[in-house]
């Protein structure tokens, strides 16, 4: 690719390392990030990878549900960054685009392989709650969620997890599934009847 990755982010009025860790990452602090990586600076994409790496591991694998098949896809997404970083034409938020090419990468990995769900953490999920009485319902209404997710197809859930655990609104989300606002509404109200029919009262309030 001719990149020598020896430009590190001093010099462009940010410091590699601590900077971008020991304080909130703004836009304008990923775009410079995804700048240098432009140039083939390594360091800065490995900054990069490590702001997007906890959020795009909950997202895939809340979409593919496959433990297994989290890492691979997260790391074929993260090279598309590397690779292409030029193809980025600020038309969105840096995040819209990061999370577009997971889903596709994601959809794709689905496609390749069909077998069973693969959850062996599944039964270890327990909740940060002290209270033996909240720690009992908070699992039970977690484990109930989990389960009724799971019986959503991939696109219904990537809307759920990116509407809930990400905060992110409509278009962006459309942008991000590439598809119509229409549908993603049609699928989050698909996804919230199956929600409500299956737990039957057990929903969090935000469902």
């Amino acid at each position: 690719m001719g990149r020598t990755g020896e430009r590190g982010l001093s010099g462009q009025g940010v410091s590699a390392g601590a900077g971008f860790r020991s304080s909130r990452v703004t836009g304008s602090d990923e775009l410079r990030l995804l700048a240098l990586v432009r140039t083939g600076d390594r360091r800065a994409f490995e900054e990069l990878y490590k702001l997007y790496h906890p959020r795009l591991t909950r997202f895939l694998f809340n979409l593919v549900r496959r433990p297994t098949m989290v890492e691979d896809v997260l790391n074929e997404t993260m090279m598309v960054v590397w690779e292409r970083a030029d193809t980025f034409s600020g038309a969105s938020r840096l995040s819209t685009w990061i999370f577009a090419i997971a889903f596709r990468k994601a959809m794709k990995a689905l496609r390749r392989q069909d077998d069973a769900i693969d959850d062996p953490d599944s039964d270890q999920r327990v909740s940060s709650e002290p209270s033996p009485e909240d720690e009992f319902g908070q699992n039970r209404r977690h484990q109930l969620l989990m389960k009724a997710i799971d019986e959503l197809s991939p696109s219904h859930r990537a809307v759920v997890d990116l509407t809930y655990f990400h905060e992110i609104g409509y278009r962006e989300i459309a942008s991000i599934l590439d598809c119509p606002v229409d549908t993603v509404k049609t699928r989050m109200f698909h996804a919230r009847r199956h929600l409500r029919r299956i737990l039957e009262g057990e929903l969090p309030d935000w469902i």
